[in-house]
């Protein structure tokens, strides 16, 4: 079994030897102008320095960042927008919703539809799906034929009350086809049947956008698969953290947009539930870039709100918060001398100054060096060099001389800002949303994560962190362990009342059937299938939704009630009152058709009874806030640490993938899967110690 993500700076690779449960790893730089070359690369070096012939592959899954660079650098396909008449402007007037209340400068996101591109037609639906105007027909094929002149590559197809009855819409893509066979079509009731006209012509045109970029990747990537001698067809990871294959996303790329950082997600999940741990806030610190997210009870939080690069995506994404920190985060000063980290990277290309590639801004991998927290002579068990000399370089003509901070002070004060700036995101999806973060266990992982778990979870007051076993490739695991799901939805307002259980369940039915569709066509047999269902509602004239659980595939009253009584609990604990004599209105109606795929049993080691403390390999000064300076910190080598050894802080552990920093005051434990459980013990652990 093949996981393979594909990040800014490396593309990690994880094969898994189901039979003998051995785990290997592998990092590649990644290759930014075609990513599937550097996924090609690592497969195959993996697979011959393992001995594993191709055909012996039964499972390959990758997490892609095709969809997220595209819309990052606007290099998607010439894009056109067929709409009712008199909305042609809509993306751009929006929802008038400011992104900053009180800041003038922000800039709107540039268009994807260029001007005089965006294209109405004469047709109108009512508000409940009945035809008050028809389709002009003569019109769409005028219209196509301007873009045929145009060369348009892809179009977005998104009409008024389409969600309700598609006949419009549906007609308008059958006279395209004709007309112009080889244009990319996305139609909104296909993707996204649900309702706000804004938010789902965005989602809409930036599916189209992404379309022909990704059917080109796709077929690529699949004939180099092939060519290499991989029979299975590979999966991909989607948003809404589970796979498909890979051949499903060339209709619905936009449910990639998050495709990497999911993935990472799952694996925190799994190995959370392997602890018992089923609170858990995902830590995942890359090259480029943090992502973090909360789950409780052992369930992530799905949201259908998200924005990418300033457009609204109505599809379902596990709620990640993502900013600018990473290993390659550049430091700079703005226009009154603060010092700011990121969210500019240096990347793959040229990559931080200590790489010596070419870069020569400093960075937060920088920083790490020049504090002696990273390996001041090589990364990756010896296989990228580091120069130290080059790092402190880059901080000294970069900060240091404008500034009367020495280096040592420069690169701490970038590991502070780092630092503050993923406090600040952790807070986003807690504090801010009614969770206390002191409740759950921090699951640190991705190249960099390690090396500032501790200072993090101890500014938020978590005492505990949970470390994988392969953390630097952690995401790539997590492909290993993905379901399969497909997500569906209606939209229908309707009151919450006995009269309408029975067009409910019309309509819970209907999604359903579509699922077990997709589920044949995967080949899941029906003791591996699970639908979820939920129901988005809200008092009667309030314009936001909660999303509630529904307990059975069928609706009767008591189960309608207790969804009502479920409501008010949930409006309690969002908006802080619930008022019962308000009418209920029901609003989308969701099922997330789910095949749950075979999971790879992870390798685990017994604790040995007597076992002698580890032997550090070496010994270094690295630089900590709680010492203000430099201290002799032992170094440990991940591969000669077993299960139930102790270490106390402070200490560093290197390893292939990553280096792990245990600060003053924490005690790390290796658990039967090899994952380092720290624990915080404050003063009394150094006098343990």
């Amino acid at each position: 079994m093949i996981g393979v993500d594909v990040g800014g700076t490396f593309t990690d690779i994880s094969l898994l030897n189901v039979e003998k449960k051995e785990l290997n790893i592998l990092k590649v730089r990644s290759t930014v102008d075609d990513p599937s070359l550097a996924i090609v690369e690592g497969i195959d070096e993996v697979l011959k320095t393992n001995n594993v012939d191709y055909s012996q592959v039964t499972y390959l899954a990758h997490g892609t960042t095709v969809a997220t660079n595209t819309l990052i650098e606007r290099t998607g396909a010439k894009t056109a927008l067929i709409t009712t008449k008199g909305f042609k402007d809509l993306l751009e007037i929006g929802d008038q919703t400011r992104p900053g209340l009180y800041n003038y400068f922000i800039q709107k996101p540039e268009m994807l539809i260029p001007s005089g591109w965006n294209h109405e037609v004469s047709e109108r639906l009512l508000y409940n799906g009945d035809i008050y105007s028809p389709l002009e027909e003569k019109e769409v094929g005028n219209i196509v034929k301007v873009l045929k002149e145009k060369g348009a590559e892809s179009v977005a197809v998104c009409t008024l009350f389409s969600y309700l009855n598609p006949i419009h819409e549906k007609k308008i893509v059958e006279i395209i086809k004709e007309l112009y066979p080889d244009i990319y079509v996305s139609a909104s009731h296909n993707l996204v049947p649900e309702f706000r006209e804004y938010p789902r012509m965005s989602t809409t045109v930036l599916n189209a956008y992404l379309g022909p970029i990704m059917k080109s990747y796709v077929n690529n990537f699949n004939n180099s698969i092939k060519d290499m001698g991989i029979k299975v067809e590979p999966y991909v990871t989607q948003s809404n953290g589970s796979i498909i294959s890979i051949s499903e996303t060339i209709d619905s790329p936009i449910r990639t947009a998050v495709s990497g950082p999911s993935a990472g997600v799952i694996a925190a999940n799994h190995v959370a539930q392997l602890c018992g741990v089923k609170n858990i806030i995902t830590f995942d610190m890359g090259g480029t870039s943090a992502d973090v997210s909360l789950i409780e009870n052992g369930e992530f939080v799905l949201s259908t709100d998200r924005k990418i690069n300033g457009f609204p995506v109505k599809t379902p994404m596990i709620d990640i918060d993502t900013i600018g920190a990473g290993g390659g985060s550049i430091a700079w000063l703005d226009g009154g001398g603060a010092l700011k980290v990121g969210p500019q990277s240096a990347g793959a290309k040229p990559g931080p100054a200590a790489y010596n590639k070419g870069g020569e801004k400093p960075t937060v991998t920088d920083a790490n060096v020049v504090l002696g927290r990273l390996n001041p002579e090589y990364i990756l068990g010896g296989r990228m060099e580091i120069r130290a000399d080059l790092a402190e370089k880059s901080i000294k003509d970069h900060l240091s001389s404008l500034t009367k901070m020495n280096p040592v002070e420069a690169a701490a004060g970038i590991i502070a800002v780092v630092n503050s700036n993923m406090v600040r995101a952790i807070r986003v999806i807690s504090v801010e949303r009614g969770y206390d973060p002191r409740e759950f266990a921090l699951v640190s992982f991705g190249g960099a994560g390690s090396l500032h778990a501790c200072a993090v979870a101890k500014e938020l007051g978590i005492k505990e962190i949970i470390i994988p076993s392969s953390p630097g490739i952690f995401c790539s695991i997590g492909l290993l362990v993905a379901d399969i799901k497909y997500d569906y939805v209606k939209s229908k307002i309707m009151l919450a009342e006995k009269n309408n259980i029975k067009e409910i369940n019309e309509i819970f039915s209907k999604m359903i059937s579509q699922g077990k569709k997709m589920l044949d066509k995967e080949g899941i047999f029906e003791e591996n299938r699970e639908y979820i269902l939920t129901i988005d509602a809200r008092y009667k004239r309030q314009n936001y939704e909660l999303q509630l659980a529904i307990p059975e595939e069928k609706l009767d009253e008591e189960i309608l009630n207790d969804i009502k009584g479920q409501f008010h609990k949930e409006h309690m604990k969002n908006y802080g009152y619930f008022d019962e004599n308000q009418p209920i209105e029901l609003i989308n109606y969701r099922v997330n058709a789910i095949g749950k795929t075979p999971k790879p049993d992870m390798p685990k080691y017994p604790i040995k009874d007597s076992l002698n403390p580890p032997i550090p390999n070496a010994n270094r000064q690295v630089y900590f806030d709680e010492n203000k300076g430099f201290v002799e910190c032992p170094i440990y080598t991940r591969d000669d640490l077993d299960a139930g050894h102790e270490i106390f802080g402070p200490a560093v552990v290197e390893q292939m993938d990553t280096t792990i920093l245990i600060n003053p005051g924490w005690n790390a434990n290796v658990d039967e899967y090899l994952n380092i459980n720290l624990n915080y013990g404050g003063v009394e652990n150094e006098q343990k110690k």
